[in-house]
């Protein structure tokens, strides 16, 4: 089944989640590469798709998991968690409708 992964960033946290992206995406490539993963990325802080200093307010994960325990096992365990750029992390089940 598929899960939506909503991380919310903290406060000023361009800089923490710059430092911890390399890690976040070889997880993001491991999915991808596992055939898991249906889509991810950042959600800019501003109406802009290069919000510069502004920033992100978060980012979303739509991945393939075998339950919601290992969804949020997986998301627990995500580089921007532990480097302090996400303030929450909710995961849902996801079901997938169009295209």
């Amino acid at each position: 089944m598929f899960y939506c992964i909503i991380g919310e960033d903290q406060a000023d946290s361009l800089s923490a989640r710059l430092a911890a992206r390399p890690e976040h995406l070889a997880r993001l490539n491991a999915l991808k590469d596992q055939g898991r993963l249906l889509l991810a990325g950042p959600m800019p802080a501003i109406d802009s798709p290069d919000p510069g200093p502004a920033g992100f307010s978060g980012s979303l994960i739509v991945a393939e998991f075998a339950d919601l325990e290992q969804a949020q096992t997986w998301a627990e365990a995500d580089p921007y968690v532990s480097a302090g750029v996400y303030a929450q992390v909710q995961v849902k089940p996801f079901k997938p409708v169009l295209p």
